[in-house]
Order: structure tokens, then C-alpha cells, then sequence
């Protein structure tokens, strides 16, 4: 199968992501980042997929201690949401995927249509992190500004038995500790695109759960974010996209951004 278009690091297929996957060996990506079309709040061109068979191919495509993180919400339809981020990660867990972490992305603002007559403002998005048995790989981000950066802490830790240990162990407050797992982060990247996720977001994932020269995947690659912050972390990528139109923007804001990283260069 010829990819639409390539770069020194990626690939990118114009093609149905579960079919692209069935010709690639088992235990192949390191890492995969995306966001699938859900309960149709979006309009995709008319795609539709099958996603029990995209989360089996997912499992068995991801490397041994590899990291699947799946961007998903719901919709509210007759007063009710449809609870498919809970099924999926419920239906991710059956086909042998770890729930390692269920974090959240605050978007900060409220964007969509929504009954505020009769319930708060939807602002989040789930991100489901998941791994094919042990995690290897964790870069946690150190970007948290500690309120009491200059001062020091009494560590300590209630043992199992209800008892204080180190009692006396002090340590001094750095000035940043790691970042906890409610990402707050205002969506304000424009494409052409009617979903483009934040590019901050997709490169704190790359670098989160992966290490450069690994391999990312993107099964629903959209306007190419993912591969455009691959670019820039010296990862490699593979994309599918089903859609043309999306493929050339994808296209253009790859080729604007290893330009602009040769001039840097």
C-alpha cells in the first residue's frame, strides 16, 4: 500500500484506518494519539467506522508496554448523554487494553450548543490513557507552579498500620512539580478542519508517552496535527485520513512546518 504523501519521519494513507490496519504486523506502534468522530457532533464528510474493530486492531498493532490515548465525549440526545466515552474504554479494557489513567482536558470554554436551562455547561473532554500491559514509557511534564515554592515540607507517609514514617524528614518545595491529570488548555488553533484538537495538547501526549524515533499513530489524522508535532519531536508517524480534502490540508501544514524546521536548522 503507497501512502498519499511522506516525509523523512511519516506516512500518510488515504485510506479506512481498520484496513490499513489489518496489513501491518502485531506489536508495530508505540504510541497512538487521537480523537474519533463521536455521536455525530461533527460533520466528517459523511465517514462512518466501526470501532470494535478499530480497538482490536489498536491492541494488537500497539507494541508491548505501548500507549493508546483516546480523546472522546458525548453528546446529550433526549436529556440524556450517551455515555459512549465509558463503553469505549469499557470495550477497549475486554480487547486487553490497560485503563492506566482516565485524565481530562478543561477546554476552558464553552463552545458547543447546549441546554443551560437545565444543566451546566459541558466544558471537558475525556482522555482515556491506555496501555498494552506495563507502561515503558512515562516523560512526566514539570510545569505545575507550586504555591509554596520556597519553603520546605514535613515528608512523611501514613504507613499501612495507621502510623506517621519519617517524621523528621524534611525536604525542600521545588519550584514546579509535575503536572497533575486535569489539563487545562483553551482550544484557539484554527483549520479548516470542523474538530482540530489544540497543538499543545497532541505534543504533551507525544512527549508524555513516547521517546524520539518512536512510532506514532493517528488513525483518524484529520488536519494532521499529530503528524505536524511529530515533526517537531523527532517522532515518526503513520496517519490514515478517509477523507482527500483533509489529506491536502494535512499536506500543507506538513510541509509548512519541516520548511520551517530545515530554516531552523
Amino acid at each position: 500500500m503507497k501512502p498519499c504523501y511522506k516525509t523523512d519521519n511519516g506516512q500518510l494513507f488515504c485510506f479506512d484506518n481498520v484496513k490499513y490496519l489489518n496489513t501491518v504486523n502485531d506489536n508495530t506502534f508505540d504510541l497512538t494519539v487521537t480523537s474519533p468522530p463521536y455521536d455525530n457532533l461533527r460533520d466528517y464528510k459523511g465517514y462512518s467506522w466501526d470501532f470494535e474493530a478499530l480497538a482490536k486492531e489498536l491492541y494488537r498493532t500497539t507494541k508491548e508496554g505501548g500507549v493508546v490515548v483516546w480523546v472522546v465525549g458525548d453528546a446529550t440526545i433526549n436529556g440524556s448523554e450517551t455515555g459512549t466515552s465509558f463503553k469505549q474504554a469499557l470495550y477497549f479494557k475486554e480487547c486487553g487494553f490497560n485503563l492506566h489513567d482516565t485524565m481530562i482536558w478543561n477546554k476552558n470554554g464553552f463552545t458547543a450548543v447546549g441546554a443551560l436551562k437545565t444543566r451546566y455547561a459541558q466544558v471537558f473532554e475525556y482522555m482515556f490513557i491506555l496501555t498494552k500491559n506495563k507502561i515503558k514509557s512515562f516523560n512526566p511534564i514539570i510545569d505545575r507552579l507550586n504555591k509554596k515554592q520556597n519553603g520546605v515540607f514535613l515528608k512523611n507517609k501514613r504507613l499501612p498500620n495507621g502510623s506517621i514514617g519519617d517524621k523528621n524528614k524534611y525536604r525542600q518545595r521545588r519550584k514546579y512539580g509535575q503536572r497533575f491529570n486535569i489539563w487545562n488548555l483553551l482550544n484557539t488553533d484554527r483549520s479548516e478542519h470542523p474538530a482540530i484538537f489544540p497543538e499543545k495538547l497532541i505534543n504533551d501526549h507525544i512527549i508524555s508517552w513516547s521517546n524520539e524515533g518512536d512510532l506514532v499513530f493517528d488513525p483518524f489524522m484529520g488536519s494532521g496535527t499529530t503528524a505536524k508535532m511529530c515533526e517537531k519531536s523527532n517522532r515518526k508517524w503513520i496517519g490514515c485520513e478517509i477523507s482527500e480534502e483533509y489529506c491536502d490540508i494535512t499536506k500543507h501544514r506538513i510541509e509548512t512546518e519541516v520548511n520551517q524546521l530545515k530554516l531552523e536548522f
